[in-house]
């Protein structure tokens, strides 16, 4: 099936860097920085498997995560309340990266002018995600 070919494209690609400007929330008692899980994840879910920060030379924190997701058909790893999720395909091969809703409550989501990804603001604090391939 085509769109599962693209599926399993589309989960690597947004699998690659997932930034985040806020702490994730603990994932139990495992370490999650620089390893990786050997589970399986539930059907429709995804989880964070691995957690990188490091600050770029303008000092701009950079934060990345790598997830691990098992999505139903039609189904693609995305964003959704800034947390990793199984969002429809057709947003993420159209890039209209806001309707996965990736954004917390109380902030503004805006696709970046380049379709490469998305910013959340809330009054002067602004968060990107790119979606690197």
């Amino acid at each position: 099936m085509k769109l599962r070919a693209r599926s399993t494209w589309q989960v690597t690609l947004l699998i690659a860097v997932v930034m985040f400007c806020w702490c994730p929330v603990s994932a139990g008692n495992r370490n999650l920085r620089g390893q990786t899980a050997s589970y399986q994840v539930k059907q429709g879910t995804c989880e964070v498997v691995a957690i990188h920060r490091c600050c770029n030379k303008n000092k701009i924190e950079e934060r990345s995560q790598t997830v691990k997701c098992s999505c139903f058909p039609g189904q693609v790893a995305g964003t959704t309340r800034a947390q990793p999720s199984c969002v429809e395909a057709s947003i993420v091969l159209q890039k209209w990266w806001c309707q996965m809703h990736p954004c917390l409550d109380g902030e503004e989501c805006k696709v970046l002018p380049d379709l490469t990804g998305w910013s959340c603001s809330t009054g002067n604090k602004v968060k990107t995600t790119k979606v690197t391939r």
